[in-house]
């Protein structure tokens, strides 16, 4: 048999059942739909979270208080001897002594201890609950994503000024915050100078509330005056990040008197940060195809179900086909026509369905 003589043949079988072929063709739909969609989240979801990453550079290192062991014990938990409250995490501080440390690094451009708290925020007669963060100004040569929408960022010489991230300005209260209006945090007076540019995608920088360091340990008068919530720094090339880091990580060994043991400190850098994402994104990309690989099994079982019924419901057709000098592989491929018409129609549908 011909080529054409086939394809004509599994057309007409398949539009003779219109019913069974589209119920067919709706089960592989489903099931590459749903790969389709789920791959593409889990893929979005990752180069969403990279886009806001990258946006700070590869050359960022973060240091904060407290370390997560990474030895656990049977069952995931913590190891014998470990406290049983804290599940292996052993909490610590970061002071100014350690901000003077790490500034002396060679390889450290510069450097800022941040003092992260919620705090209420009063502006006219409406009070909200914000997040506030007091940073040295020369955090401005940081972060290279803070990028101003109105006004300027902090000066040197600002005691009773702020920066308010885009929601806070523009969506915290009925009316919008104006530039060198007064507000008051934790009744503390403050005027805002500057007012970030919508960052996006559930950043953290729409929603905060920019206080020079020293004015921020004013409003939150209960948290210790020489220590900080973590310590940012940016290193004079990228190339050098994983060699501060370990200096870092040595001096502040000796300074705390702990080892890898006892570690009272973490240090993370952007690079690492984009990398465990990156796995992570990828394990939970691979996770949500295979599940929707289910629904694509089920959907091929229900083609391979529709041929199986269809070969017991044309025997005499077959019959026929045999008596006029079709071959084995001859029947086989017109079978095999139809199942791959069947596939190819649901897939292309399914992919159209899953993109959209």
């Amino acid at each position: 048999m011909r080529i054409v003589d086939i394809v004509t043949i599994a057309v007409r079988s398949l539009t003779s059942r219109r019913l069974r072929s589209w119920l067919t063709i709706l089960g592989v739909v489903i099931g590459v739909a749903a790969v389709v969609g789920l791959v593409s989240i889990g893929q979005g979801f990752k180069e969403n979270i990279e886009k806001q990453l990258s946006g700070f550079g590869g050359d960022l290192i973060f240091v904060s208080p407290g370390h997560t062991r990474s030895e656990q014990g049977f069952g995931g938990g913590p190891r014998f001897g470990d406290d049983f409250t804290t599940g292996g995490v052993i909490s610590g501080n970061l002071t100014e002594n350690d901000l003077r440390l790490i500034r002396s690094v060679p390889g450290v451009f510069v450097s800022s201890g941040l003092l992260n708290r919620p705090a209420t925020l009063r502006y006219v007669s409406e009070i909200s609950n914000i997040n506030v963060q007091g940073v040295d100004p020369s955090i401005a040569k940081v972060f290279s994503t803070v990028v101003l929408d109105e006004g300027r960022y902090l000066l040197a010489g600002d005691d009773q000024a702020a920066v308010l991230g885009h929601n806070v300005a523009n969506e915290l209260f009925k009316d919008p915050i104006k530039l060198n209006t007064v507000i008051f945090i934790n009744s503390q007076a403050y005027r805002v100078v500057g007012i970030l540019r919508q960052s996006g995608q559930a950043s953290p920088t729409d929603n905060l509330v920019i206080l020079p360091v020293a004015s921020a340990r004013r409003v939150f008068s209960d948290f210790p005056r020489d220590q900080y919530s973590s310590i940012v720094l940016k290193v004079s090339a990228s190339a050098v990040v994983k060699d501060v880091a370990s200096q870092i990580e040595k001096r502040l060994f000796l300074a705390h008197h702990v080892t890898k043991d006892t570690q009272d400190f973490t240090i993370l850098t952007s690079q690492s940060i984009l990398e465990t994402i990156g796995q992570i994104s990828t394990s939970i990309t691979f996770f949500l195809g295979g599940i929707a690989a289910i629904s694509l099994l089920v959907g091929g079982i229900g083609i391979a179900n529709t041929m199986f019924m269809s070969v017991i419901e044309r025997t005499r057709q077959i019959g026929v086909l045999k008596s006029l000098g079709a071959t084995n592989f001859d029947v086989s491929s017109l079978f095999l026509t139809e199942s791959g018409i069947l596939g190819l129609m649901g897939g292309i549908f399914g992919v159209i369905l899953g993109y959209f």
